[in-house]
């Protein structure tokens, strides 16, 4: 057999499950139209304003700082497993070391470039400042 046919197979049965479900649910499940349904809630508070505010860029970027240097020690774990396994199969130390602070180093270089463009100094909000002079 070949082994697309077995791919191909996996992926429809992957689409049609999430799909069948939807479809019966839909099918299946009572509708009554009422005002409240598409009311906006919030933890039972009356709304106020729009739900449309923006953020600031500050928060995405420190987010992404963020997913970059969990993804730097999730590679690191796995190479400190295998630096000692590799030591004493007689690989030298220059060959296990040095890709791995190339890797840092990069990883350094982005921080210190991201430092100096700011995407790490946290701003503070004008409401806040304001709150504090007027106290």
């Amino acid at each position: 057999m070949n082994p697309w046919v077995a791919i191909g197979a996996l992926a429809l049965v992957g689409l049609a499950i999430p799909l069948s479900m939807m479809v019966v649910s839909s099918l299946l499940r009572p509708t009554v139209p009422e005002q409240g349904k598409s009311a906006t809630y919030e933890s039972g508070e009356i709304p106020t304003g729009t739900t449309r505010i923006r953020f600031n860029i500050q928060y995405y970027m420190v987010a992404l700082l963020f997913v970059v240097f969990d993804i730097e020690t999730v590679l690191i774990f796995p190479w400190t497993v295998i630096y000692r396994s590799a030591i004493e199969g007689g690989v030298s130390l220059a060959t296990v070391l040095v890709p791995m602070l190339v890797f840092i180093a990069v990883l350094v270089v982005g921080l210190v470039w991201a430092w100096r463009n700011g995407a790490v100094r946290w701003v503070r909000s004008p409401r806040g400042t304001q709150r504090r002079v007027e106290q």
